[in-house]
């Protein structure tokens, strides 16, 4: 039971984070390419791969942290769908462009995010 309450909670929190950087990116830097939801993926990409090392290299993994940080946390505040939405949004508007833009830079850097954030975990 436990371990649906990680879940939960950190899925809550994550949820809430990524709702309040995005409207705050949005009102920013405004709405035209859908800038929110790429930072989101971007350093959720980080942070899994940091926890994640983290947690499997450095600390002694207790598996309810795992699900608290990252399968609620991090699966609450990163955005694939709504990326999907938002890109198919951009080609139906006829935003080739931003669509294509959005999709290279959101896998390219998520990795590139990701690989960081091992490489940062496992220096610390």
């Amino acid at each position: 039971m436990i371990s649906y309450l990680a879940v939960f909670v950190g899925g809550g929190i994550g949820a809430v984070s990524r709702y309040l950087l995005a409207g705050w990116i949005g009102q920013q830097w405004g709405r035209s390419f859908p800038l929110g939801t790429f930072v989101i993926n971007i350093t959720g990409s980080f942070l899994i791969g940091f926890l994640m090392t983290l947690m499997a290299e450095r600390l002694i993994e207790n598996p309810q942290w795992r699900l608290f940080l990252v399968v609620g946390g991090l699966g609450g505040y990163t955005t694939f769908s709504s990326f999907q939405y938002e890109t198919g949004k951009l080609v139906l508007d006829g935003e080739m462009g931003f669509a294509a833009l959005n999709v290279i830079l959101s896998v390219a850097v998520g990795f590139i995010a990701l690989k960081l954030g091992d490489v940062v975990a496992k220096i610390i």
